[in-house]
């Protein structure tokens, strides 16, 4: 009758065998960590070019909660896919809400996605006008100063 081997032995021998699971497991997932930070950062340089100047926080997101940060671009890239409307028309809604809402951090950086648009300046002034009809002088002001300060021309 063959000696039975122990417990103990056993487990040492498989030992390498584990170990050579969990390195590779880490290997991997160091991998994946690595192609999802590239395609966070090509995420954020396409979102730069669409919106303008992309706000700290949302940037931290692709460190701190990249889960949400791929939720947010899903639905980010859903909203400003051209669709019924052209990103363009959307981007001019997009400024005269933020200047509706006298938000000089969102009207800005509108605009400066809608210079990479091709958003004229003029295009922006009637869509201010909207703004003026709709959510008063303020508005329209506010909206116009920060389009005089970004869009020069």
């Amino acid at each position: 009758m063959a000696k039975p081997v122990p417990k103990k032995v056993v487990a040492t021998k498989k030992a390498p065998a584990a170990k050579k699971a969990v390195a590779k497991a880490v290997v991997t997932k160091k991998a994946v960590v690595t192609k999802k930070a590239a395609a966070n950062k090509k995420s954020l340089s396409s979102l730069e070019k669409k919106i303008g100047k992309v706000p700290k926080f949302f940037k931290e997101l692709t460190t701190n909660d990249p889960g949400m940060f791929d939720l947010v671009m899903k639905f980010e890239n859903h909203i400003w896919d051209d669709g019924k409307l052209t990103k363009k028309t959307k981007k001019l809604i997009a400024i005269a809400i933020a200047a509706a809402l006298r938000d000089q951090h969102a009207v800005r950086a509108q605009l400066m996605g809608a210079a990479n648009l091709g958003v004229t300046k003029g295009e922006v002034e009637e869509a201010l006008r909207v703004t003026f009809l709709l959510s008063g002088m303020p508005a329209y002001v506010y909206g116009k100063a920060q389009l005089d300060e970004v869009m020069k021309k």
